[in-house]
């Protein structure tokens, strides 16, 4: 006699609607997750066989492309970006008057040598180079008006500051002689040279040389005699002249 307990063997357990429809839904994700792995070839058309119910449902997938191109177009954008410009180059006008303009700027260039000179220039320069061998005072029973300096034939001659050549040539007891007008209105006179290196109306800076040493006119040797006027007329002992703008002669 069987027990009533006890469980029928071979019996199948019945499934039931929600496990039908919980497969059903499983299946549909697998196979939706197999679509968006695939692409858009995959994604065409999803088929889903439903488990036990024999039948077959098509599932439409929507999806949209990464990017809207088209690589032919791609490929001849990229060729023409990157094709070489032609750009537009104003036409070449020759210069109007372009030898006036140069010549200007020489000028203008020569002006700015001219003035970077002057300004490095010193503003007061020691007359010549040489022995002391006369004082400004009587001498020989007249007045020597000036000092002498001796060295050889052709030492240079300086002017002591700027200023504007108003004789250059001859002269009575000088043999030759210069004087220049300075810009503080005072006078400076230097006589004997041998050879003038400068002519009346000319513009001179301290210590341009302006002549050579010599011994003509009134000499027993080779040296420049020198004067300072300091208002233009009437000479003063050049020594102590020179020596208050630092020049020391003996």
């Amino acid at each position: 006699m069987r027990s009533k307990t006890q469980r029928s063997v071979g019996r199948h357990r019945k499934i039931t609607t929600a496990q039908t429809a919980k497969g059903r839904l499983a299946v549909m994700t697998v196979a939706a997750g197999a679509v968006s792995t695939a692409g858009v070839g995959g994604a065409a058309a999803g088929t889903i066989q439903s488990a036990g119910a024999g039948e077959t449902k098509a599932q439409s997938v929507d999806y949209t492309l990464q990017a809207d191109t088209d690589p032919l177009k791609n490929a001849q954008a990229a060729v023409e970006d990157a094709a070489p410009q032609i750009l537009a180059i104003a036409e070449s006008k020759p210069v109007a008057d372009l030898a006036t303009q140069l010549d200007k700027a020489i000028q203008a260039a020569d002006a700015r040598a001219a003035a970077d000179e002057a300004n490095r220039a010193p503003t007061i320069a020691r007359p010549a180079e040489g022995t002391f061998t006369s004082g400004f005072g009587p001498r020989w029973g007249s007045f020597h008006s000036g000092i002498d300096i001796a060295n050889a034939v052709g030492t240079p001659i300086l002017a002591v500051m700027g200023g504007t050549v108003i004789d250059s040539g001859p002269a009575s007891g000088y043999g030759q002689w210069i004087r220049i007008k300075h810009d503080d209105g005072s006078m400076s006179v230097y006589g004997h040279m041998q050879t003038l290196d400068v002519a009346v109306g000319e513009r001179v800076h301290a210590g341009q040389k302006i002549a050579g040493m010599g011994s003509l006119g009134f000499s027993t040797g080779s040296h420049l005699h020198f004067e300072i006027h300091p208002t233009g007329e009437g000479a003063v002992d050049p020594i102590p002249w020179l020596a208050e703008r630092g020049i020391n002669i003996g």
